[in-house]
């Protein structure tokens, strides 16, 4: 992938104030495929769907950052990943007892909060570091770039990343 410059222009920093990546996340989730392909990259390949956003967000406004924050990968690891663990697991119980599924639909906010929260981290992060670049133009493939940043190579995954790519417009 070809990087212009190292600075983050002020202009592009107003854009991204422009578009808050949890609004962002919201609007491109609920996009025809989007929430089958995060979920499959989710479970099939590990790929955490905060981080994919994120990706999708920078690459939407010709930016990019090889590096993911370990700060927001613990707080996945430890906050977020163990909620829907629990969500998860609940399920089947659930189904047969409403105090259960009440303490499950309690679970799935929690885990909302949680993801938000990273959301919020990493937009702080693109906002204030110094290791976001300006991506050449004509943009790269997002499929290029996030199947080596993610590590995803099997065949239903670039799928899944090029079902995400379909529905970005980048800027």
């Amino acid at each position: 992938m070809t990087h212009d410059s190292t600075q983050l222009p002020s202009a592009l920093r107003a854009r991204l104030l422009d578009v808050p990546l949890w609004e962002f996340a919201l609007a491109l989730y609920g996009r025809d495929g989007v929430e089958a392909a995060c979920l499959m990259l989710q479970d099939e390949a590990g790929v955490d769907v905060c981080e994919l956003l994120w990706h999708c967000w920078l690459h939407h406004h010709g930016l990019a950052c090889d590096e993911f924050p370990d700060p927001v990968r613990r707080w996945q690891q430890q906050v977020t990943a163990p909620l829907r663990r629990l969500r998860r697991d609940l399920k089947p119980e659930a189904r047969q007892r409403e105090p259960v599924a009440a303490l499950r639909r309690t679970l799935q906010q929690a885990e909302l909060q949680a993801e938000r929260e990273a959301l919020s981290r990493l937009e702080q992060l693109a906002l204030e570091s110094d290791q976001l670049v300006a991506l050449s133009s004509p943009f790269p493939r997002l499929e290029d770039h996030l199947s080596r940043q993610l590590q995803v190579q099997k065949k239903p995954h670039l799928s899944a990343l090029r079902t995400l790519e379909s529905q970005l417009d980048p800027s």
